[in-house]
């Protein structure tokens, strides 16, 4: 069997093309901002903060859960959702590097 395109890159490289990707639709954005906003964890309330029908903002859960950048955990019949902190970080420790590159090499090129 031919080895997947992920195969051809880190397990580093990978894994932040997943959380990155997680953050590629407006609504999961609007989902972190507001999880960042109130500052805790929320049980079902996110449904009423977006223009999207509850099984939409599910799946976007679903997936902002799935790349690592939500934890959920199970209280009575709700899931209550808030940011993981480890996957941010992630992300963070990428981009600062990007800016550090950018600083040292600013007025360089093109």
């Amino acid at each position: 069997m031919g080895a997947t395109k992920s195969d051809h890159f880190t397990e580093k490289q990978n894994e932040l093309a997943i959380l990155t990707k997680a953050l590629g639709h407006p609504a999961r954005i609007a989902i972190i901002e507001y999880l960042l906003k109130v500052n805790t964890c929320i049980c079902g309330d996110i449904v009423n903060e977006l223009p999207l029908s509850q099984p939409t903002v599910s799946q976007h859960l679903k997936e902002l859960k799935n790349a690592g950048l939500i934890k959920g955990n199970i209280e009575g019949n709700a899931i209550c959702y808030c940011i993981n902190e480890v996957g941010f970080e992630k992300i963070k420790v990428f981009f600062t590097q990007i800016d550090l590159h950018l600083e040292k090499r600013k007025n360089e090129c093109c």
